[in-house]
């Protein structure tokens, strides 16, 4: 059988990317431009700057990516891109780009959900790897925990019901004037610090076992710093990063590693942004090892947005038959299976 070779574009959020990977699992090229230094200013991302910096990264990108692998559009099988969900304006630069060069070159053109391609992350440095497994995915927008039935087929088991945990990181890190982005800084300054300084509530999900909830610990920190700002006391940054961090990583490795016991699952991945996070990885793993479970994760530039993780998938939906037609369109709020 012929290599496939998949042009992948990622453009939901602040990072403007672009990736060509054979056969689903070698990473040929991964180019990343970051927007990180322009939104820090603002204490997060600013969708307008964001879309505008797309426009300006697309084609250098893109280019820069081919050229890596060492190869031109005529090598090309078919192009991927995130069409959600994400930043509206940001996708659909993503979006026409790759709808333009399908069209130019004669090449299909494949719609990629963007978690479904932070779980694909996995497969690139695991080539052992294959469905079914559980994977917990946490990011900024998101925390799921989902059943890859197979390779394009997923069960969502569990799921937030307000805050994702990355979400959480960011505002509590503004909070305590860490800045941005939250989470690589609290997961630094907890280092620092004492993990069971402070106790903040675990949220449980009445009828539901394996959902998330994080805006009460987010009050519960703004409610601590409340507390010691009127008693006139000094509060321990590294004691609330760390003792906040405990708290969303005991609720986040508990359910997963429930979920995985009820169901029956020997083999556990993580994907997202917050998968990044050093005390996440080292609790997993130890809960996972106690209970002979198999985990996975990806390398930290392949937890955070890039297109390697979109080509990735490309080629398991490029096998599956999937295109997309002349008529997609970015959709900000896609659900998982859509």
């Amino acid at each position: 059988m012929n290599d496939i070779y998949i042009l992948g574009i990622e453009s939901s959020c602040d990072e403007t990317a672009a990736a060509v990977v054979k056969n689903g699992r070698e990473v040929l090229s991964n180019v990343i431009a970051s927007q990180v230094d322009l939104h820090t200013i603002y204490g997060g991302v600013v969708p307008e700057i964001a879309s505008r910096k797309h426009i300006e990264n697309i084609n250098p990108v893109v280019r820069e990516a081919l050229k890596k692998a060492g190869k031109t559009f005529d090598d090309i099988s078919a192009i991927a891109v995130t069409y959600g969900p994400g930043l509206v304006g940001a996708l659909l630069v993503g979006v026409a780009q790759a709808k333009a060069l399908a069209f130019a070159l004669k090449k299909p053109c494949i719609g990629i959900h963007h978690i479904e391609g932070h779980v694909a992350a996995n497969y690139i440095e695991n080539k052992e790897l294959e469905p079914p497994f559980l994977c917990l995915i946490v990011s900024g927008g998101h925390t799921q925990i989902v059943m890859v039935k197979d390779y394009t087929e997923y069960d969502i088991i569990g799921k937030t019901r307000d805050d994702a945990a990355g979400e959480a990181f960011d505002k509590v890190a503004r909070s305590i004037g860490l800045g941005y982005p939250g989470g690589p800084k609290i997961d630094k300054k907890a280092k620092e610090g004492n993990p069971t300084a402070i106790t903040f509530p675990k949220a449980k999900v009445e009828g539901s076992i394996y959902d998330f909830s994080f805006s009460g610990i987010k009050s519960a920190v703004l409610n601590y710093q409340n507390k010691k700002k009127m008693l006139g006391e000094e509060v321990n940054t590294a004691d609330l990063a760390a003792s906040f961090q405990k708290a969303v990583v005991d609720v986040l490795v508990e359910h997963t590693i429930l979920a995985a016991k009820n169901l029956g699952v020997k083999k556990v991945c993580m994907a997202g942004g917050v998968a990044a996070n050093t005390s996440l990885r080292e609790n997993m793993q130890t809960a996972c090892e106690n209970e002979g479970i198999k985990l996975y994760y990806p390398s930290n530039i392949l937890c955070t947005d890039n297109a390697a993780m979109i080509a990735g998938l490309g080629y398991y939906e490029y096998m599956a038959g999937k295109r997309s037609k002349t008529d997609l369109n970015a959709v900000p709020n896609l659900k998982m299976g859509e």
